[in-house]
């Protein structure tokens, strides 16, 4: 009966305008983390990207907050807007931590397994924002967002079998050379892997949020 309810009730909609500048700033912290794998001298200048980019993020995510709190009608369910903020915030959160672990050990050249995964954390920050528009109106786009989501778990599957074979190919490599190089790597990889499966939580939150409107 509730969500009846909600259906016939005015919405309020600045949340979408939000969300979507949050998904445009997520994909503009991908480009600049999958820039820093090129290495070279313009790395410096896209680590200090990827922080603003993040600082962007938490500005629009606070700003959501608020909208919560202080707005009667939402869109869809507060706890579904707090997750999926949450979520992508998440994202670029995970983004910012892998710049850091890059410049903390002062890492300049990368395997050629960390920039396809670099690859793969832009494609599946182009793909959320390409879905999050869409939530503005989830009946009539059900069926293309749930398309997008399993590609970005698709992508994050994908991204998990580069990592494997990413680290045996660094503890190969460093076993007889350079111990520690495989203990740096190590941790980027971590890093990276973790930053694919924060969009898969956001997949997985689009389609939960999907499930219950639709």
């Amino acid at each position: 009966m509730l969500h009846w309810f909600r259906r016939l009730m005015p919405r309020e909609d600045s949340f979408f305008p939000m969300f979507d500048k949050h998904a445009s700033i997520i994909v503009k912290g991908a480009r600049s983390l999958r820039s820093m794998l090129d290495g070279g001298p313009a790395a410096s200048q896209h680590f200090d990207d990827v922080l603003k980019y993040e600082d962007q993020a938490d500005e629009i995510t606070r700003d959501v907050f608020l909208s919560i709190r202080t707005n009667f009608i939402t869109p869809f369910d507060r706890g579904d807007i707090k997750d999926l903020i949450t979520g992508m915030d998440d994202a670029i959160d995970q983004m910012k931590k892998t710049a850091k672990a890059i410049a903390l050990f002062e890492i300049t050249s990368f395997e050629p397994e960390m920039q396809q995964m670099g690859d793969a954390i832009l494609e599946s920050a182009r793909l959320v924002e390409q879905a999050v528009p869409l939530l503005s109106n989830i009946g009539a786009n059900a069926s293309q967002l749930n398309e997008l989501c399993v590609e970005i778990t698709r992508i994050e599957g994908r991204c998990d079998e580069i990592h494997e074979q990413g680290l045996k190919k660094l503890y190969q490599k460093s076993k007889t050379e350079n111990p520690m190089e495989f203990i740096r790597g190590n941790e980027i990889y971590d890093h990276l892997e973790k930053s694919s499966d924060r969009f898969d939580d956001v997949a997985n939150q689009i389609q939960a949020i999907v499930v219950e409107h639709v």
